[in-house]
């Protein structure tokens, strides 16, 4: 999940400060790490994650390119997590997160100067 204050998923995917990584055993967390990512180029991100063992990716957005990178590197993705990043990896080990569908697909001019 990408984070910038290690509590909460960051609602702005390809320029987040960190994301971190759940080890999982038998639906227990079993040790998490954060990851610094690369900088911020397209595509760079959903390799970065596959490359470091990600199998799938909680977040609140990503850009439709983000999204069908993450599936072709055998990523599942789950759109629409906002809040607390505990609660979010609880409900999906719980089995009661699902995804909302939240790709982005409009420009943030004033943030990044284009789509992401």
């Amino acid at each position: 999940m990408p984070t910038s204050d290690r509590v909460t998923v960051d609602g702005h995917f390809g320029h987040t400060k960190e994301f971190i990584f759940y080890s999982v055993r038998n639906n227990v967390i079993v040790n998490k790490t954060f990851l610094v990512p690369p900088k911020h180029e397209p595509g760079v991100l959903p390799k970065f994650l596959a490359e470091n063992g990600a199998n799938v990716i909680i977040t609140g957005g990503m850009g439709r390119m983000a999204v069908d990178l993450f599936r072709e590197n055998n990523v599942d993705v789950i759109l629409g997590a906002q809040g607390s990043l505990e609660l979010n990896i609880n409900e999906y080990l719980g089995g009661f997160l699902t995804s909302q569908g939240s790709v982005c697909d409009h420009t943030h001019g004033e943030h990044h100067g284009g789509k992401h």
